[in-house]
């Protein structure tokens, strides 16, 4: 089975292999026929035998001259590649996901079907396929290392020239062949981890299936306040109290972008450092976290840097890109790192700056804070046996549920539908909060399952505790992440939500302390 350089994995019938798909480089054709005596045909049916002539070629050929043949005599006749393909080439493979392909064959339709009700585009008869193929040629790989060894052993001792010659053309032959053969895999290894790595998590048994109109509403915090008065924006609270600058931050970066001043950056620093208090009191170890990620731990986490209209701003002539939570950068705490089943769960929280692109986003809810490109954040991430994570997945969304109900917000607490987990959860709810002038619920903060999916291409592991004096095996870890303060949503509801007549607005009271005691923000203040 050869490859030239620049050839293309295409899917191919082998019928003598019983496969009802193989995928095979091209120019593996010509030895595949050789070998096994089929007929090769196109994945359309067409029933074209594009090989006879070729295998012909090789069957004729002795054994030591079929690869020198194929680089040096027919060279003249290979087409250069095409510049244009070359550039359309996917990207190499950085890293390796640890994905259950055998689960995965086993289960075909149901991971399937789990993926199609999560919109997720991917074909996973197609991932069985490479699969398949790629077992059967590393099957043979394992063969002619086989006929190696033999044929270094038959070289020990003394022989006849004429034996030792052959062996030694043996040898080398065998190895030219082992050298196709690992050539074949490698470029099978690389498309299986591409289609490999578009199937989603699997999704709990209780999400509801559909787009994010089918989210579920599990709870409901508070009631609607009942203004006297005509409410105002958080936009035009925020510059009455001199708290937003809009117009240098457009003139300065650009839309979406503002300066916080005065009260509203003493506010911003007011609700991190509460958010931090509160999670370190539950057992989060606080972090300050870098701005900037390699593409390849946001890819791991299940983000796509390179996808159209990504979330994610990249850094040109560098693998870096602009972090958009700092979920990824305290998920890649443990990253290819093993630890102790007495270890777990380990509980990080992190404040971060997040940069988001907003593709897409318009309409009247993105005026103001409600969409920007940079913001702050508060995030926790737990790493955790697969028997913990349940439970703490529901602790972190208690955590959220208490934080906003000390602060006296309106919320309610959503199951959120299939179409609206991405890749990475297994389940995953939003915790929505009244704003009044915008007359909707808006999103201020989510708590996920990732379950393995996260650490199976993080390569997180851990050792499970022995069982009556016997190791275990290592197993992959499960991954959850929650917001404790997303700032700009968390300001948009206080100010809506707490402002007055008379256009001051109340601090809540576990605010208080972080803001020297202040209790109300008035006008006055600013003209002072």
């Amino acid at each position: 089975w050869r490859s030239l350089p620049g050839t293309k994995l295409e899917t191919l019938k082998c019928t003598s292999l019983g496969m009802q798909h193989a995928l095979l480089p091209v120019a593996s054709r010509a030895a595949a026929c050789a070998r096994f005596g089929s007929r090769i045909l196109s994945p359309a049916g067409r029933g074209q035998e594009v090989c006879a002539a070729a295998a012909s070629r090789a069957r004729v050929q002795p054994e030591g001259t079929r690869r020198s043949a194929r680089f040096v005599t027919s060279a003249p006749a290979v087409k250069e590649p095409d510049t244009a393909a070359v550039a359309d080439a996917p990207p190499p493979l950085t890293w390796k996901a640890a994905i259950d392909y055998k689960r995965i064959r086993d289960n075909a339709e149901a991971v399937q079907r789990n993926a199609d009700s999560r919109a997720a585009a991917c074909d996973v008869n197609k991932v069985i396929t490479i699969y398949e193929t790629y077992q059967t040629l590393n099957k043979q790989a394992d063969e002619i290392r086989e006929k190696r060894n033999l044929n270094a052993k038959s070289m020990k001792g003394k022989l006849e020239p004429e034996a030792r010659s052959a062996l030694v053309e043996q040898g080398k032959s065998l190895k030219d062949e082992l050298a196709a053969v690992e050539g074949d895999l490698n470029a099978l290894e690389a498309e299986l981890q591409r289609e490999g790595q578009k199937i989603p998590n699997d999704t709990h048994p209780e999400v509801p299936l559909g787009g994010e109109e089918m989210a579920v509403l599990k709870r409901e915090v508070g009631a609607k306040r009942d203004f006297s008065f005509q409410v105002a924006s958080h936009v035009d609270i925020g510059e009455r109290l001199g708290m937003f600058d809009f117009e240098t931050g457009g003139k300065v970066c650009g839309s979406r972008f503002v300066y916080l001043t005065g009260v509203g950056a003493l506010l911003e620093l007011a609700l991190i450092n509460w958010a931090l208090a509160k999670v370190v009191s539950k057992g989060f170890k606080p972090m300050v976290v870098p701005d900037l990620v390699r593409q390849s731990t946001m890819e791991k986490c299940g983000f796509q840097p390179r996808a159209e209209n990504t979330q994610v701003y990249t850094i040109e002539n560098s693998d870096l890109c602009l972090a958009g939570t700092a979920e990824i950068l305290l998920g890649g705490v443990y990253m290819d790192e093993t630890l102790t089943e007495s270890q777990l769960p380990v509980k990080m929280a992190a404040f971060s700056h997040c940069f988001r692109t907003e593709a897409g986003a318009a309409g009247a809810a993105s005026r103001g804070m409600y969409r920007l490109h940079q913001f702050s954040k508060v995030e926790m991430f737990v790493v955790s046996t697969p028997e913990q994570s349940d439970a703490l997945h529901a602790e972190l969304i208690g955590i959220e549920e208490e934080m906003y109900t000390e602060l006296g917000f309106h919320f309610k607490v959503l199951d959120m539908s299939s179409q609206d987990l991405g890749a990475p959860a297994y389940r995953k709810f939003d915790i929505e909060a009244w704003m009044p002038a915008l007359q909707r619920y808006g999103e201020i903060s989510s708590a996920s399952n990732c379950t393995d999916y996260q650490a199976r291409r993080l390569n997180i592991k851990y050792r499970p505790s022995p069982i009556e004096g016997k190791k275990q095996p290592l197993a992959h870890c499960h991954t959850l992440n929650a917001t404790a303060c997303a700032v700009p949503r968390m300001i948009i509801t206080i100010l809506e939500n707490f402002q007055n007549e008379d256009g001051s607005v109340d601090v809540p009271a576990p605010l208080q302390p972080f803001l020297g005691g202040l209790k109300v923000l008035t006008p006055e203040d600013v003209a002072k």
